[in-house]
């Protein structure tokens, strides 16, 4: 197991991590959470080669992705950067990327009457304005779970009360302060609760899930 303490805080910095070889050729995995090594309770940053193809399957308590870069596919069709999926249990899809691509995954942790489907390409959508400097879109919400992305260009005041049963960030670009330390892109932190002050920096986007982990 990796990372399963829900009570535990955890930083990590994945651009310092080394991939690690999936059972498909060509798609390569840096694990942040693993209740085992190929199933179960995972959050992963995920690299496809270009070319590179997984074999058809389902997801068992759902599969989450934000696509982080490059041009993620399945039968469905193309999906580039800044697309989100909730694909919920009893989907299944044959994911590849012709030019490779670089996804965050979560897997096996929907809530056990969430079987929302959705696709949205957070680039195009209507962000809504939450401070003079700040911009809020929502993506998904079931009981108290929301997933969220928050923006900045000039830097902004984070007021994360609510997360009271989880917090969970991903630094998409720019800089997250929590505190005084700086979190840059690419690092994921968990938190059991919201506790202390949290800063976006300029030219900042996180993905922020609360209300998940109890």
């Amino acid at each position: 197991m990796l990372n399963m303490n829900f009570n535990q805080p955890v930083s990590i910095d994945s651009q310092k991590l080394s991939w690690v070889a999936s059972p498909m050729p060509g798609v390569w995995r840096k694990p942040l959470a693993r209740e085992d090594a190929e199933k179960g309770h995972a959050t992963s940053i995920v690299r496809y080669d270009p070319g590179a193809s997984f074999s058809s399957h389902g997801h068992p308590e759902g599969e989450e992705i934000l696509v982080l870069d490059g041009v993620f596919s399945d039968q469905s069709g193309d999906y580039a950067a800044g697309t989100y999926f909730r694909n919920p249990e009893g989907f299944s899809h044959a994911p590849f990327s012709r030019e490779g691509c670089i996804i965050l995954v979560k897997l096996h942790q929907f809530q056990s009457d969430d079987r929302a489907h959705l696709t949205i390409q957070t680039d195009t959508e209507s962000w809504c304005e939450t401070g003079s400097s700040l911009q809020r879109l929502d993506l998904h919400q079931h009981h108290d779970e929301q997933v969220f992305m928050l923006r900045s260009d000039a830097g902004a005041e984070l007021d994360l009360s609510a997360a009271r049963k989880g917090l969970e960030l991903y630094v998409i670009a720019g800089e997250l302060f929590e505190n005084h330390h700086a979190f840059q892109q690419g690092c994921w932190i968990r938190r059991p609760h919201a506790d202390g002050r949290y800063r976006l920096g300029s030219d900042t986007r996180v993905w922020i899930k609360i209300n998940h982990l109890l």
